[in-house]
């Protein structure tokens, strides 16, 4: 029998050295199947198990509720961070939790008041322009008229007020109408938008043609047992962290994310505890850790997965400022292998720049991967789009930044009360990358692709081939690296996603 090329994982990582991402690659496997034939159906939890593996940090600039049903609508899901007030983190969990695929909970919207010029720069942000206008330019308030490109195409005022090229003759439809009632009022009347209103003329949600068209159906949605997309959320090992989760238990999280940068403490153990015992319907993420003795503690307090990564992440700084964390690579490989004993799936986190990254990680035992940068830039991303020379940009943020600690990021890092606050992360942007809903396929069909590559055709035998040493892996020196990517061009054009 032929020697097998490369090293087994179990052969490269049990030497000095830790490794990131980068270091190593992925030898070939043999291929009798097509990309499409790939199932990378995984567990995210012990008991929760989603069609993509990709979860969105619970980061205030990644992870509010457009972000979240995104996701899950991809087959992913999203963790609402906890930078905010308790109302407001469990009012996103609910926006989540009461979406129905087709309405838009939160369309835009502007008072008469307002000018052809505001609809102009709503196009140029956002690339829409059909926007109710109500009595004082927000949702909740009473319907007044629409102005879509047809009411303003040809006039070349453009501080004209929205009063006088608005359209008032509307077709609304009431509040608790049906997907499919409106979908069939939309398609008789051949408008583009149908504003739903309450009894009183109020609007409270928009349907759109185009939408409905788009996303008529998403058959890897991630869905609990009530056919509700799936949500989870971060809390802190503070006191205040109880009262938050008994909100979010009340607005129907699916799971939570106990969110510290050192995941091994006392405090995440006895709050594992205190949640197991009174929502024992909830399952838990622990972390970060990375490390098995630190795994150890997190699944005999009996978490139902684990979060890996300490300072790997594009806007993390934990390594360089404590000297402490570990190559992410080395983290996972090392984590995974051990909780697997226990079947608690670890979710490979921070570090992730390309679609490569995701295939390495779970090549190394993760059967999930969570994001910040890689979501930040999208539409469905907190915050609005500046231009920076010429460059259309959306905020960025580590939650160990000095900025959102002082928001309340300092929860996650045990430093909420001290009276100085040392930074492990920056602030930033990141490059526009437009919406989830045209970005995630193009992520899955890589990572499809890359299963290919590899011989695997699901996350499972992925998993097999790494343990009995089937899949094989070889170092790379930093000219295999420089080799390995776009060299010796005079000019290149990049693709639209890496």
């Amino acid at each position: 029998m032929t020697k097998l090329d490369g090293f087994s994982a179990a052969e490269l990582f049990e030497r000095e050295n830790g490794y990131a991402y980068n270091d190593f690659i992925i030898l070939p496997g043999y291929i009798d199947f097509a990309p499409e034939d790939v199932n990378l159906e995984s567990n995210l939890t012990r008991n929760i198990r989603i069609k993509s593996p990709m979860v969105s940090s619970p980061m205030d600039t990644v992870t509010e509720s457009k972000m979240a049903i995104g996701l899950a609508l991809m087959g992913g899901v999203g963790i609402i961070h906890y930078n905010n007030t308790v109302q407001e983190q469990a009012d996103q969990v609910k926006k989540v939790k009461r979406y129905e695929n087709g309405f838009i909970n939160e369309p835009m919207v502007l008072s008469p008041s307002n000018i052809i010029a505001d609809i102009d720069r709503i196009k140029e942000n956002y690339g829409f322009s059909g926007i109710p206008i109500t009595e004082n330019g927000k949702l909740e308030s009473k319907l007044l008229g629409i102005v879509t490109n047809r009411d303003f195409d040809f006039e070349t005022d453009r501080g004209k007020k929205l009063s006088e090229v608005m359209t008032t003759d509307l077709l609304t439809a009431k509040v608790g109408i049906s997907l499919v009632e409106a979908n069939n009022i939309l398609k008789t009347s051949k408008k583009g938008k149908l504003p739903i209103v309450d009894n009183e003329g109020r609007l409270v949600a928009l349907m759109c043609r185009n939408d409905l068209l788009k996303n008529r159906e998403y058959p890897l949605a991630s869905k609990g047992a009530r056919k509700q997309l799936l949500v989870g959320a971060a809390i802190s090992t503070k006191d205040e962290a109880r009262e938050r989760l008994e909100a979010l238990v009340a607005a129907g999280v699916d799971l939570v994310v106990i969110d510290s940068a050192q995941g091994n403490s006392v405090y995440q153990v006895e709050m594992i505890k205190y949640i197991k015992k009174k929502y024992p319907q909830i399952d838990i993420i622990g972390g970060n850790i990375v490390t098995e003795e630190q795994a150890e503690n997190l699944i005999r307090a009996g978490v139902d997965a684990l979060r890996i990564g300490m300072g790997p992440g594009s806007i993390c700084t934990t390594q360089m400022t404590m000297s402490v964390g570990r190559a992410q690579a080395t983290a996972i490989f090392k984590t995974a292998r051990y909780s697997r004993k226990y079947q608690v799936p670890v979710i490979a986190d921070g570090g992730i720049a390309t679609i490569g990254h995701i295939s390495k990680a779970m090549a190394l035992g993760a059967s999930s991967v969570m994001m910040g940068s890689m979501f930040a830039g999208t539409a469905e991303a907190p915050g609005d789009y500046f231009y920076e020379n010429g460059v259309r940009l959306k905020k960025y943020r580590g939650m160990a930044s000095q900025e959102a600690m002082e928001a309340g990021g300092s929860k996650r890092y045990f430093a909420e009360d001290a009276k100085i606050k040392v930074a492990q992360g920056v602030s930033g942007s990141v490059v526009d990358k437009g919406s989830l809903f045209d970005y995630v396929p193009y992520l899955i069909q890589g990572i499809r692709h890359s299963f290919q590559d590899m011989g695997a055709r699901d996350v499972k035998t992925l998993h097999e081939y790494l343990y009995s040493g089937k899949l094989r892996f070889e170092l790379r020196s930093l000219s295999a690296q420089i080799e390995g990517g776009v060299h010796d061009m005079y000019s290149y054009k990049e693709p639209k996603y890496m």
